[in-house]
């Protein structure tokens, strides 16, 4: 399997028996992400100018024009709907970039992130970390619960809401949104279109900044601080610099809006539009399905030989399960060489250089989030070495959602898993058959690469002693857990929303 980075052309093989055939650039299925996000955006706009300001509709209607906008990143070219499009259950777009790199480009673009994008489905109602240290208080004892990303680094603890504290991270983010600082984003918000929707609904006040005369060539250039640079023991986008000389009045002013923003999008990202249980599963749960005899054998499975509910959590009378325990583990996956981000090694154009440690570099997970001084808690900073190689439990829901039954999609952190069956034979198989290296004939069927820390491993998960037809029961379940399998005919549906995924 071979592409290059940026895309003249590339190749890749369906599956071991399939011919090789050309496959799309790199740019033109860039562009199909995009043209995809600007018809969202289209109809977000037309939504925002639609809704009354006082109704329950307009904080969601807000977000999701936010959440859609390519214009609020440095180059006017990704939105957060860029790396979480809603035909893959709001994950990565491109069946390329899944099958090969990985990574995905950012507003630069010829800069790739370090993970593959999580779900930003059911992320929402994750609550801020939080570490119990007594039984009883939680699922866990001494053990992290809550946050977003892969590394817990979108904590919540300052805005209540970890979907929020995410979105402000991606904006300023140099090999995502790349804008330099959050005043850049706000005088971006305060030139669009929906600008008094967003003022109607979320405040009068809030582009009530003088901006100095050179704010748009200041904002016209990326995010090149390298110690936003995520993933090690430096600091990541939340303690980017101010670069827009305001007066204390308008950078709090600037803050509060940004918050603003975020709470918006995370307002959108808990609605049912992207989180809407709409499953099969939750059809069969409701009592107006009935799961098939493979998917019911993957379900009595996944609960229980299998031992997915472990952290996948499907609680009895439940109606609608999250399907994760909100948090930690290192499952043990293995590197992953292919990520586009151990390439990117010298100065780009604007002089930033992505992963200076190439394919030295080890991806600590919590771990590298603990130590960095994002982590303000030295209690925490001391458990950093026990969380080295740990990343979130993120939900199932989704795992099989595709535009098209030929869509790839990639799974685990850094996408080492080009398939269901494979993460789930991985589950099964792990600490029985034997180490090989990375390309080996066998990798995946009969033999797993080393993990990439293997300190700290989930030893519960991984010898499950499942025949080859169990696993292809818990594939078959998962199919189940796709939203759009109906349509709900409610916004509540008699469910309570977690607390944290209001907008307080």
């Amino acid at each position: 399997m071979a592409i290059a980075i940026l895309g003249a052309t590339a190749f890749v093989a369906r599956d071991s028996g399939a011919q090789t055939s050309p496959a799309p650039t790199l740019q033109s299925e860039i562009a199909q992400v995009e043209e995809s996000v600007d018809e969202h955006y289209r109809e977000a706009l037309t939504q925002t100018s639609q809704v009354y300001p006082g109704s329950p509709e307009a904080v969601v209607a807000v977000g999701k024009v936010l959440f859609f906008d390519k214009n609020l990143s440095v180059n006017g070219n990704t939105a957060c709907a860029f790396c979480h499009t809603p035909e893959t259950g709001y994950q990565g777009g491109s069946d390329l970039i899944n099958r090969t790199i990985v990574d995905q480009p950012g507003s630069v673009r010829t800069r790739y992130s370090l993970r593959k994008p999580p779900s930003a489905a059911y992320a929402a109602f994750s609550p801020p970390i939080q570490y119990p240290t007594k039984t009883g208080q939680a699922k866990c004892a001494n053990c992290f619960i809550g946050g977003n990303f892969w590394d817990l680094r979108a904590t919540g603890l300052r805005l209540g809401n970890p979907a929020a504290s995410q979105a402000q991270g991606s904006p300023v983010n140099p090999t995502e949104m790349a804008n330099l600082e959050p005043a850049c984003v706000v005088r971006r918000i305060s030139q669009q279109p929906y600008r008094t929707a967003f003022e109607n609904v979320l405040g009068p006040r809030s582009f009530d900044i003088q901006w100095p005369a050179n704010v748009d060539a200041l904002c016209s250039s990326p995010n090149n601080n390298p110690l936003t640079r995520i993933g090690s023991e430096v600091p990541g986008p939340n303690v980017t610099p101010w670069i827009v000389p305001l007066s204390t009045a308008d950078r709090v002013r600037v803050q509060d809006t940004f918050d603003l923003m975020a709470r918006a999008i995370a307002a959108f990202e808990a609605s049912p539009e992207v989180s809407p249980f709409s499953s099969k599963f939750d059809a069969f749960l409701d009592g107006k399905a009935t799961l098939s005899p493979a998917e019911m054998r993957g379900y009595t499975l996944f609960n229980g030989a299998a031992r997915c509910n472990d952290c996948h959590v499907d609680a009895p009378g439940d109606p609608r399960p999250l399907f994760t325990d909100n948090t930690t583990s290192n499952l043990g996956i293995p590197k992953n060489p292919s990520l586009a981000y151990y390439s990117q090694t010298t100065p780009d154009q604007y002089g930033y250089v992505v992963n200076p440690e190439g394919q030295g570099f080890v991806d600590l997970g919590v771990g590298g989030y603990l130590r960095s001084p994002e982590n303000g808690n030295a209690a925490w900073r001391a458990l950093a070495p026990s969380y080295d190689g740990r990343f979130r439990t993120v939900t199932v829901r989704n795992v099989d959602k595709r535009p098209n039954p030929g869509f790839v999609k990639a799974y685990g952190q850094n996408g080492y898993f080009k398939s269901l069956k494979e993460i789930v034979h991985f589950y099964n198989t792990r600490d029985v058959l034997p180490h090989c290296a990375v390309g080996s004939p066998g990798e995946k069927a009969t033999c797993w690469p080393v993990p990439e820390i293997p300190r700290n491993l989930n030893t519960k998960c991984c010898n499950l002693g499942l025949t080859d037809q169990q696993e292809d029961d818990i594939v078959s379940f998962l199919g189940t857990l796709s939203d759009g399998y109906f349509t709900p005919t409610a916004v509540s549906s008699g469910v309570q929303r977690p607390k944290e995924a209001a907008l307080e």
